[in-house]
């Protein structure tokens, strides 16, 4: 058998019957499918039964241990000579499998990832979170966002490194490395380095791209990112020398929007409340506090609004809705502030206070 596609899941008995109706869609139909239940109080079996007879379908139920530790538990149980990783909130166009086939012809590589879109079903939330996660704009094109339906802007400010969304593995590869590590969170980068540095090669398919659903709100949507940021410091302290510029960029824009913040909150002090300066002997002249102010908030909002300005066109033309656009200006600002808080926060933990690894929404991040 050529391909185990390995899906972990929790709580997801609606999004696994979209990915298992997709894959029954497939031109190329040498692969097996291998559910694995993490625990999960809904279960999809009874989803997986109407396939059975379909898809040549393996389901599993475990205790709760993390995707990383499922994903590792089905492969234990594949057949295939690549191992396709998945999310359960993805669906696969019909043609994603033969443009893997074509892909893994070369040879060259042990590993590969594939970027993913946003379908036109998908709700204009999920739309603009999934533009925050792939346009060069907030991420940089580190998770390979120059697919055909991405839209994006090609090109990246650091190497691709597959993702458990969407990635690919030999299985002597897989069992080589022993998979995913313990990690709860950033299991799938630290996996990609780990091949990276055991001299396997590793590649991205821009046409092996998948449709991904990702959060439904914000408040989720944050709590992933923040997770991804403290990720980041883990990962650098497993694998030195892997923290880039780019993987900053998120908490230089933070503090300067923190800074802006503040600067703003002066100006309207100095603005409406400047004859408070009288008391001290720091106002000079009549109004000049006014223009000071005025200044003040000019300088601090500028930036950000000429940012919002940038995402909310591109957005909007990408997706051809201005509503979407609109949601991606809040959904461009959690993505960044929320891992620039988690990178401070793992920083601090980490790097100063010489704690160990940890994550922050362990418990409740896939409810």
């Amino acid at each position: 058998m050529k391909y185990s596609i390995i899906v972990p899941v929790f709580n997801r008995p609606d999004e696994v019957r979209e990915l298992l109706e997709s894959l029954t869609q497939q031109t190329m139909k040498d692969f097996e499918v291998i559910v694995v239940e993490d625990g999960s109080q809904t279960p999809c079996k009874d989803v997986c039964d109407e396939f059975a007879g379909i898809l040549d379908l393996l389901y599993y139920r475990k205790e709760n241990s993390g995707p990383g530790q499922s994903r590792n538990y089905g492969a234990e149980r594949a057949r295939g000579e690549w191992l396709i990783v998945l999310d359960s909130d993805v669906v696969l166009p019909e043609g994603y499998l033969a443009a893997v086939d074509e892909a893994t012809k070369d040879g060259t590589f042990a590993a590969w990832g594939g970027p993913d879109a946003a379908h036109p079903s998908f709700t204009p939330i999920q739309k603009a979170i999934s533009y925050s996660m792939t346009s060069f704009f907030t991420t940089g094109g580190i998770r390979g966002g120059s697919s055909p339906q991405s839209g994006g802007v090609r090109g990246a400010l650091d190497k691709f490194f597959p993702r458990s969304f969407n990635m690919g593995v030999r299985r002597e590869v897989y069992q080589e490395l022993g998979g995913f590590s313990k990690m709860r969170f950033g299991e799938d980068i630290d996996f990609s380095y780990r091949i990276v540095e055991a001299g396997h090669g590793t590649r991205l398919i821009p046409s092996a791209w998948v449709w991904h659903k990702r959060r439904t709100d914000l408040r989720k949507f944050f709590r992933q990112v923040y997770n991804s940021g403290i990720a980041r410091i883990n990962l650098t302290k497993r694998h030195p020398g892997t923290l880039k510029l780019v993987h900053m960029l998120p908490t230089v824009f933070t503090l300067g929007v923190i800074g802006c913040v503040l600067l703003f909150g002066l100006g309207v002090c100095l603005w409406c409340y400047g004859e408070w300066l009288d008391a001290y002997g720091l106002r000079p002249t009549d109004n000049m506090h006014q223009g000071v102010g005025f200044v003040c908030c000019v300088v601090a909002l500028l930036p950000l609004l000429l940012y919002s300005l940038l995402i909310f066109v591109h957005s909007s033309i990408k997706n051809r809705s201005l509503w979407v656009g609109l949601l991606s200006v809040p959904a461009a600002f959690t993505q960044l502030m929320g891992y620039g808080l988690g990178f401070i926060h793992a920083w601090w933990k980490r790097c100063v206070l010489r704690q160990d690894e940890f994550t922050a929404f362990e418990k409740n991040f896939y409810k």
